[in-house]
């Protein structure tokens, strides 16, 4: 045993160097592990961020689409309306002028009855639709 204590002088720096050695490789393992584990997180949260920047433009898109297709159903509402007024009025119109030509008609046919001398031809700009319903 005596061997064993005339030996601490050189074993002792020796054991306390490997202690040191074996706590720096532990600092360094926790260290790295450290690390990775942030790398992964950092890695996940950019993964997380991507996702939520791309659901968050489909969700701009699908917005800006459907208010496209509300204003565009407006649209198509106005359209259908002035479209049922104007048709409304072509209709007016044509009964408006088929009135008026019967009318002249019936003037004209008047004027033969009563004067003996020949009806007056109708302006240029009426003649083609008194000769077209005649």
């Amino acid at each position: 045993m005596e061997w064993l204590t005339s030996l601490a002088p050189v074993l002792t720096p020796l054991f306390g160097m490997t202690g040191v050695l074996g706590g720096a490789w532990l600092v360094y393992r926790k260290d790295t592990r450290k690390a990775e584990t942030d790398a992964h997180t950092a890695e996940g949260q950019t993964y997380v961020t991507a996702v939520q920047t791309v659901t968050e433009g489909f969700t701009r898109l699908l917005e800006q689409q459907r208010a496209t297709n509300t204003q565009t159903l407006e649209r198509v509402t106005t359209l259908e309306s002035r479209v049922e007024r104007l048709e409304e009025e072509q209709r007016q119109s044509r009964r408006w002028k088929a009135a008026a030509v019967k009318c002249i008609h019936r003037l004209r046919a008047m004027l033969t009855r009563l004067h003996d001398e020949p009806v007056p031809a109708p302006p240029p700009e009426l003649a083609d639709d008194l000769t077209e319903t005649h």
